[in-house]
């Protein structure tokens, strides 16, 4: 049994570990699909070995900060089919700049712009 609280699926934190019902973790949470007009999940993509999958919201029991747990049992978790529709991209500034201060300060400043007056 869960002590965790549940909390909302627009708190759901891309990593989160994705469980089946019996504990065995499929993979983690890539992002949260909604349908907005309604205000309601419409499923989650999860990461895994064997690349994304969708999970139903009818599927997803609970969503706490630790973890997602499913319905799924171990079976039907290994034939999650992959998501389907429109392909949506993000940007991470972070992933584009480097790792070490002085790039990071380099870039957000323009540094390897600046020309000699």
């Amino acid at each position: 049994m869960d002590t965790e609280p549940a909390v909302s699926y627009r708190a759901a934190v891309p990593g989160t570990p994705v469980l089946t019902r019996t504990g065995t973790e499929i993979g983690t949470l890539e992002h949260v699909l909604e349908v907005p007009q309604e205000e309601r999940l419409d499923g989650l993509v999860i990461a895994t070995e064997w690349g994304l999958r969708f999970v139903d919201a009818d599927q997803v029991e609970l969503i706490t900060v630790r973890h997602v747990r499913s319905r799924l049992d171990d079976g039907q978790a290994g034939r999650l089919a992959p998501p389907q529709g429109t392909v949506v991209y993000r940007v991470s500034a972070m992933d584009e700049i480097g790792e070490a201060l002085d790039e990071r300060l380099g870039q957000m400043f323009g540094r390897p712009h600046w020309a000699k007056d």
